[in-house]
């Protein structure tokens, strides 16, 4: 059973008038959370404004959705996808970060669960990719619970200075008819 979100807690899509508020969070995740988010500090506050209200402009190949408690961002999820035919048909969960003392209530399940129904809705995705630190338990199990299964592993995956860690890639399927692995 899914909890119920705390109260004044709103999920919606973000756009280029959230620039500051998710560059922000960004950096917060950065920090927090190096091993799940593949840019650097650095990289990450290197990012213009017209970068990030690129990266943050809803189209039919991208979207992120943040969750807000009174207007303040506290917790992020972006979908993705390539425009290329052969391809278009699978999308791509990325940048799922909630800040520390909103976990365990349930924003990155809803978060998540409202990429996982726009996917839906788009009728012509029919199955989403993620990847996942397998230093990360707790993601890898909101991931199962949600549906999403492992595909295989990456080795090396990201480098935190000398030290490396591999990712498990996972895979819900959206369809009925597919062959599960």
């Amino acid at each position: 059973m899914t909890p119920a979100l705390p109260d004044e807690v709103l999920i919606r899509a973000l756009g280029p008038d959230d620039v500051a508020d998710y560059a922000d969070l960004r950096l917060i995740a950065v920090d927090d959370s190096p091993g799940a988010i593949w840019s650097t500090l650095e990289e990450e506050s290197g990012r213009s404004t017209a970068e990030i209200a690129a990266r943050l402009k809803p189209t039919p190949y991208q979207i992120v959705f943040g969750a807000f408690y009174r207007q303040r961002l506290i917790g992020v999820a972006g979908l993705r996808r390539d425009a290329l035919r052969k391809v278009r048909h699978k999308g791509t969960v990325w940048g799922v970060f909630v800040l520390p003392q909103w976990r365990k209530q349930g924003l990155a399940r809803a978060l998540l669960e409202t990429a996982i129904a726009h996917a839906r809705a788009l009728g012509d995705m029919v199955q989403i990719n993620l990847y996942v630190n397998t230093e990360n338990p707790a993601a890898r199990g909101l991931y199962t619970s949600l549906g999403f299964i492992v595909y295989g592993r990456e080795p090396r995956a990201i480098a935190l200075g000398d030290r490396y860690c591999d990712e498990d890639l996972m895979i819900l399927f959206l369809d009925r008819g597919a062959v599960q692995v």
